[in-house]
């Protein structure tokens, strides 16, 4: 938002012009700094798709001032892609449809959004205001359809307020706790004229600001940080666990910088991925169903768990009455309120900001020095006896070893997309992420088709990095549309695709629970070929891997393609994801296949714990 705050301080020459809706539409996006626009035009929308057009005919080559229009294959596309550009970028991004099917196709990626806490601002077309409710041709109810959905949802029917609302849509988008905000903008009041007021000119938002300014400024006092503090002395092995809150509110540097001062080991959730170093001594990676054993194990063994940014989800705390049975006291920081104390009773908690919150606490410590050595041992233990490990040998290619070559090549230092299977536990498990928002999939609704399109719009964010989407066959078909969306607009994105030929994690389930019978998801009958589709949309580098002893250099040539580049590496498709904490279940019964090791009682018994004492703790 920094940047948009930079461009609203620029005086615009509009201001005081009178003009159609539609250009009202895209001078208050150009105002508020929005560079890339995703969408699919319509007849409900068009006013404002040529309102768009005759901007950027203005603004052509005049220091940047044009806005990107990206046009995808189809508006769930162009509402991921948006999604994309929103997690990686870390401003909000913007779907523009039309209405009916347009606005109708987006409500996945809206739900999606609202669910991984995304700022995103989806302005719809609709009927013309006399023609809504008559079933006009188009026409759906969208305010009725999105408000579950959405975080907010605006109808305007007035052309005077459609500048102040899309202000104010992008302001409920990006505070507080992130979200998408839909605007249903009428063809009649995209035709309408009124005033181009600029910067300032928005809703009066007076009770939201309001609980937003209360969130902001309800910082910790000094008997807080004390308690705070006492809890944290009177432990021997306390764990920070990390969700993706931390990374929506910009707190990952803080919250380093407090796992460092005070020699924390970190476990972070699926959405958490990146908030620390994976490669840091500390770093236990993630937690839960698909987490790393030696994450799960330590949750088991720890005696303080701090909660930060994170909601105790049922892939996290599948059974909260067994969930960290040794922790003697929960601390809890949240931004929204409504996740402390929903599924796991806190002892501690604050209700505001992350990162404030932790350079609350860091500041007002009261000389506070860890002393965790012996844990900080014990954790060095758990990470080099329960690693990550899978078979060798065998002439299948493993995506495992797929996944580590990948690493190596990358070293933590690109962004990684994904759909949503197997492929995705597996790149959570198996790459590192060195920096926040490097990291981008669909959690809490686990989306397929997310990966592509998530990864075409974090590529236009950050046009100076490295993309990755990470796919499996079942969630490329998703929106494999957007496969021509990648060389239309040139993107030096790169699309590795792990086939084995069905929908592995539904596979793994019905191995696992329903007797081998795999009904619908083996998709060995179908006859796809990925790579001449991917030529056929004009890839430069379209490869296929079979034989395990060409996977290094092939992968090499792909991560070192500066085009649009497609790699598929047929798998072996009996490959599983472990370790594994079935539903219902808590940590100590957790699966971890035949090549992780796991305790004989999944308990922490003598051997596995240490006795810490007390003795030099400050």
């Amino acid at each position: 938002m920094a940047g948009m705050a930079a461009q609203a301080e620029k005086i615009n020459p509009a201001i005081g012009r009178t003009m159609a809706g539609a250009d009202i539409v895209i001078e208050t996006l150009a105002d508020l700094g929005v560079d890339t626009v995703f969408g699919y035009s319509g007849g409900a929308i068009l006013p404002t798709y040529d309102a768009i057009f005759r901007f950027n005919s203005e603004h052509d080559g005049g220091a940047g001032d044009a806005m990107q229009l990206v046009v995808p294959a189809n508006e769930q596309g162009a509402c991921f892609m948006a999604s994309g550009y929103a997690r990686a970028g870390g401003r909000p991004g913007v779907c523009l449809v039309t209405s009916g099917p347009g606005a109708t196709n987006c409500v996945t990626p809206v739900r999606d959004s609202l669910a991984d806490s995304v700022p995103l601002v989806l302005l719809c077309g609709q009927v013309p205001t006399g023609a809504m409710g008559t079933d006009a041709f188009q026409e759906a109810p969208i305010v009725n359809i999105m408000a579950p959905c959405a975080k907010h949802v605006f109808l305007v029917k007035d052309t005077a307020k459609l500048e102040p609302t899309i202000r104010a849509a992008f302001e409920i988008a990006a505070s507080g706790r992130p979200g998408p905000v839909v605007v249903d903008i009428p063809k009649d009041v995209q035709n309408g004229e009124c005033e181009f007021r600029g910067a300032g000119h928005t809703l009066d938002l007076h009770g939201y600001r309001r609980r937003i300014r209360r969130i902001l400024g309800n910082r910790l006092t000094p008997e807080k940080c004390r308690d705070f503090f006492a809890r944290l002395g009177e432990s021997q092995r306390p764990l920070l666990y990390v969700g993706g809150g931390v990374i929506h509110s910009g707190a990952a540097d803080s919250l380093r910088a407090f796992a460092d001062r005070y020699r924390l080991p970190v476990v972070t959730t699926l959405m958490g991925i990146g908030a620390v170093d994976t490669t840091h001594d500390n770093s236990l990676h993630m937690l839960g169903m698909h987490g790393t054993a030696y994450a799960n194990y330590a949750v088991e063994d720890c005696d303080l768990l701090i909660a930060v940014g994170a909601r105790f989800d049922d892939r996290v705390a599948g059974r909260p009455d067994v969930f960290a049975p040794n922790t003697r006291a929960i601390m809890h920081i949240d931004i929204d309120s409504a996740e402390i104390n929903k599924v796991m009773p806190a002892a501690w908690f604050h209700h505001g900001d992350a990162g404030i919150t932790l350079r609350d606490l860091m500041d007002n410590d009261g000389g506070f020095r860890a002393g965790f050595g012996p844990w900080l041992e014990h954790i060095r233990r758990l990470k080099r006896k329960y690693r990550l490990n899978y078979r060798r040998d065998g002439d299948l290619i493993q995506p495992y070893y797929v996944l580590e070559l990948l690493n190596s090549l990358i070293d933590g230092e690109a962004i990684v997309a994904t759909g949503v299977g197997q492929h995705q536990m597996w790149a959570a498990q198996y790459l590192d992420y060195r920096h926040p928002r490097s990291w981008l999939t669909s959690g809490s609704m686990g989306t397929m088709g997310f990966g592509l399109p998530a990864a075409i719009g974090a590529q236009f964010a950050c046009p100076g990095k490295m993309v990755f989407d990470i796919d499996g066959d079942g969630s490329l078909r998703m929106n494999f549309g957007e496969l021509e969306t990648v060389t239309t607009y040139g993107l030096p994105l790169k699309v590795l695709l792990m086939n084995n030929f069905g929908d592995g994690m539904v596979r793994q389930w019905q191995k696992t629970f329903f007797k081998s019978r795999y009904a619908g998801s083996d998709k060995s009958l179908y006859r796809k070929d990925f790579v001449q589709a991917a030529k056929a949309d004009g890839y430069p580098f379209a490869r296929r891997v079979n034989n395990k002893a060409d996977l290094p250099g092939v992968l090499r040539e792909f991560v070192a393609a500066r085009s649009p580049a497609f790699l598929e590496v047929v798998i072996d498709q009996d490959a599983g994801v472990y370790p594994m904490v079935s539903p219902g279940t808590g940590y100590k019964q957790m699966i971890t296949g035949d090549y992780i090791a796991r305790r004989e009682d999944g308990a922490a018994g003598e051997d596995d714990v240490d006795p810490i004492s007390g003795s030099g703790m400050f």
